[in-house]
């Protein structure tokens, strides 16, 4: 029995060996997954370009009031019912004008963006008597708007962009402002058949010499305010006509007036040469020596004495010059030996200013006697 129980047993462990050792090992399953081929890649189509914007970023949006009782008052702008003729369309961000109405006597576009004025706009505005586009970008005034609007009286165009004063004005302007602008240029017969003309403000621009000829103001007949300030000019210009009453000329560059310069001006009251370079070389004896001069301005200059004047004048500016002394009987327009109980003989002046030049106190006792008027003396 135990025989017996020993083979079983040893034919058990044989059959056990050769299970094992015909067994084939498994294959590993591999860590990564084995390359694939890629599809060709396929651009997408481009998403279709974003349009520029129409108005510049760095403008509001224009501003947009609530309807009106009159159909045809643009959004725009505000129509007042207590003024029916006026349109008001001044600080509203706008860049076109809009239509104007036919009824419209006063428009008002001051403080927009406006860059260019076309007479699309004026179509149907016949009956515009005053035009305020200050302080806007425009660089361009078409001719043709001037056609739209013949019996326009007052065009104010200062703060902008323009180059040359615009052509076509009507000829029933009476103020012209066109200050702080970049005018270096007034075309030829800009100003032809402006008889009624009486305000002209061209302060602060570009303009020279070479820009003011002889008849540049020809036809400016009624003319009686002519600023001329700020700009490059070296040279008293030419042609002025010869009503004037007020001639603005500070901050040029002017160092020489001619001899009988103002023999002509029948009405000049108003003179001003501030900030320019006048010497005493560059100023004739008695150039101011205008019957009708109320005030003169010569301040910041380079004057070493004070020019003869006449005794009509009543403000007199000599500040910030090179005046080292003053002798009254010089300068006084008539003699201390005369009647001075004729107070119609007494010179007028009544403002005298003479700070910052090389002058010392006191006030010399011979202008107190000639100048029987005087209530301030800036010394």
């Amino acid at each position: 029995m135990k025989a017996g129980a020993g083979l079983v047993s040893a034919l058990a462990l044989f059959l056990l060996m050769g299970a094992v050792s015909t067994q084939r090992p498994r294959p590993k399953k591999p860590t990564r997954r084995p390359a694939t081929t890629r599809k060709p890649s396929v651009p997408k189509p481009a998403a279709p370009a974003q349009p520029e914007p129409q108005e510049p970023t760095d403008f509001p949006p224009p501003i947009l009031g609530p309807p009106s009782m009159y159909p045809d008052c643009p959004r725009e702008c505000f129509c007042s019912p207590s003024y029916p003729n006026s349109l008001n369309c001044e600080n509203r961000n706008i860049r076109v004008i809009p239509v104007i109405p036919f009824r419209t006597h006063y428009l008002y576009l001051q403080n927009n963006y406006i860059s260019e004025v076309t007479e699309g706009a004026f179509v149907n505005a016949t009956e515009v008597r005053w035009v305020n586009l200050a302080n806007n970008r425009i660089h361009r005034i078409n001719k043709q708007v001037f056609e739209k609007i013949p019996a326009l009286l007052y065009l104010y165009a200062q703060g902008n962009q323009l180059k040359e004063v615009p052509s076509g004005l009507p000829a029933t302007l009476e103020q012209l402002r066109l200050s702080r602008n970049r005018i270096s240029r007034i075309p030829a017969g800009a100003f032809n058949k402006m008889g009624n003309l009486t305000l002209l403000d061209l302060y602060n621009n570009q303009l020279s010499d070479s820009d003011l000829g002889r008849n540049t103001f020809k036809d400016l007949t009624s003319l009686m305010q002519l600023n001329l300030a700020r700009n490059i000019l070296k040279k008293m210009p030419a042609g002025i006509p010869s009503g004037i009453i007020q001639l603005f000329l500070d901050r040029n560059s002017i160092d020489d007036i001619p001899k009988d310069y103002f023999k002509d001006f029948s009405h000049l009251a108003f003179v001003r040469l501030n900030h320019n370079q006048l010497s005493d070389k560059g100023l004739p004896k008695a150039v101011f020596n205008i019957s009708s001069l109320l005030d003169l301005q010569l301040s910041h200059n380079q004057l070493a004495s004070v020019p003869l004047f006449n005794g009509h004048l009543e403000h007199l500016h000599l500040n910030h010059n090179s005046i080292e002394s003053i002798n009254g009987t010089v300068i006084c327009p008539f003699s201390l030996q005369a009647d001075l109980t004729d107070y119609s003989v007494v010179p007028r002046l009544r403002y005298l200013r003479l700070d910052g030049n090389h002058l010392s106190p006191p006030i010399p006792l011979d202008v107190i006697m000639c100048f029987r008027h005087l209530r301030s003396i800036v010394f």
